[in-house]
């Protein structure tokens, strides 16, 4: 058997060092009519194209390579793949699972069939040609994909498949990594350390909204809402706008505004980058935060009113023109004008300003990235200026309320996992009449040692109520007292200019 084989391929080594003879010796135009006919004939044996992605190219890393890597770990699991691996990393929530060493599974796309199979090969030496300090210890490895598919689906390979590849891979890498929260550096020798000007943690706060103590309706909106910009990449480019979106949450304190960021970060998985201004030195530094921050990402400026005076120059300016102007003369609080001089003031005095603000939001500086989302919060909607939260700056306002029954109802489910007690219609008629945030009513329904129970929680939570009904029946009927005795001074003011002017014709 052996002898036979090597006959044959001497054999086959002889014909094609005659048919390389026979080529020298054609003319060319039939030369290359030969080559015609030979693939030809070859493809139509064999009429497969092969494709290789390697890990590593010209010494970097190939992001195709990663994304096809986590493309294909969900299809292995999927397929009847036999050999497979799991790895995990910092950064990653989840196992990894990708093909081994050898192993082969196949993919369907428009049709097409694809054939992949992972390999790799052990190096000892480096490109140069010197063995590697690596390799001394670990041998170093070359690891590929091959991609096999018939010669008729090129196009659709070229054209389609691999970018599907790429979009799912990072997809999937996206929904796998560890959520991150960033807070701007204090100083900016941070920068100059290599380690930017944001510093990071995991982000790893429970909250959703199903856990969020809301109103219903009003949380399908803001989910509704939600789930249109985060699939709106087309139409914001149909209609020629970045790609961002801003919210303005408002209300008393304890309603819940640091918990709906969380609750939208966890929902679309976004990253939060919190910003301080009072850290931030001047409108060119707010620049260089902006730069810094990525796509899927959530902006937030708490508590945006306590924040920096960003509407002092802005009143002063407008009382000035009020005196030497008609009252319905006032200036547009966007006007080119206006960011003209504050831009030149920020010059004149270094500092932050409204205009390098309004520009962070929603200048040109704001397109840097893509799929944003900015959030301001305020106790007091009313101190900010208008051009902070028109629409297409903040486009959705959402007023953080105090707790109502619907709200109390998710709260009573999430701390005491109640849906319905005796006791609830007593609460509701409470909750209509006394202002309590939903943070206070969680502290009471919360279970603070063992022996406790619902019945006593909702007991404390009744006689809090109650308490705090008293208070405003109190304040309530002082304020009537005080609004009774203020017009029966204003009656008795008038009656006497009144006489007083009855005397004052009789004098004359």
């Amino acid at each position: 058997m052996t002898t036979s084989l090597t006959e044959l391929g001497s054999k086959f080594a002889g014909l094609m060092f005659i048919w390389a003879t026979i080529q020298q010796s054609l003319p060319y135009a039939l030369s290359k009519r030969f080559d015609y006919l030979w693939r030809r004939v070859e493809n139509y044996f064999y009429p497969y194209v092969q494709i290789t992605i390697d890990e590593f190219s010209n010494g970097k890393t190939n992001e195709i390579y990663s994304h096809i890597n986590s493309y294909l770990g969900t299809k292995s699991i999927k397929k009847d793949a036999k050999s497979l691996k799991v790895e995990k990393s910092k950064n990653s929530k989840s196992f990894a699972v990708s093909l081994d060493e050898g192993e082969e599974i196949t993919d369907e796309f428009q049709g097409a069939k694809f054939s992949w199979r992972n390999y790799s090969v052990k190096l000892s030496d480096d490109s140069s040609g010197h063995r590697s300090s690596r390799s001394n210890s670990v041998p170093m490895e070359k690891k590929s994909y091959r991609l096999t598919f018939n010669q008729r689906d090129r196009e659709i390979v070229t054209g389609k498949y691999l970018n599907h590849i790429m979009e799912e891979g990072k997809a999937i890498q996206f929904r796998n990594r560890k959520q991150k929260i960033y807070s701007n550096n204090c100083s900016e020798d941070w920068y100059w350390y290599g380690k930017g000007m944001w510093r990071d943690i995991n982000f790893e706060h429970p909250a959703t909204f199903d856990t969020l103590a809301m109103d219903p309706k009003k949380k399908a909106e803001i989910i509704n809402d939600l789930i249109a910009f985060s699939s709106g990449k087309d139409y914001y480019s149909k209609v020629g706008k970045a790609w961002k979106r801003g919210y303005l949450l408002y209300g008393p304190p304890g309603t819940g505004k640091s918990t709906m960021i969380a609750a939208i970060a966890n929902y679309l998985n976004y990253d939060i980058y919190d910003l301080e201004l009072t850290s931030v030195k001047d409108n060119s530094g707010l620049k260089k935060l902006l730069m810094e921050t990525t796509s899927k990402s959530i902006i937030v400026i708490e508590d945006i009113d306590c924040s920096i005076d960003l509407t002092g120059k802005r009143k002063k300016k407008k009382k000035k023109e009020k005196e030497t102007t008609s009252e319905d003369q006032e200036e547009d609080s966007d006007s080119s004008t206006e960011k003209e001089k504050e831009s030149t003031e920020n010059k004149e005095s270094g500092k932050l300003t409204l205009s390098g603000l309004l520009n962070f939001i929603d200048g040109i500086w704001s397109a840097c990235g893509q799929e944003r989302i900015i959030i301001f919060t305020t106790n007091h909607k009313d101190k900010l200026d208008p051009a902070l939260i028109r629409r297409g700056r903040m486009d959705m306002h959402i007023e953080m309320s105090y707790c109502r029954y619907e709200a109390f109802k998710v709260l009573a489910k999430n701390y005491l996992n109640l849906e319905t007690h005796t006791l609830f219609q007593q609460i509701q008629g409470l909750l209509e009449e006394v202002d309590m945030s939903p943070c206070d009513v969680a502290e009471h329904l919360m279970l603070k040692n063992a022996s406790g129970g619902p019945q006593i929680c909702l007991d404390n939570l009744i006689q809090a109520l109650k308490e705090a009904k008293k208070k405003t029946d109190k304040v309530s009927k002082e304020s009537k007292e005080k609004a009774k005795q203020n017009s029966m001074k204003i009656k008795f003011s008038a009656k006497f200019l009144k006489s007083f002017g009855s005397v004052q014709k009789v004098l004359k």
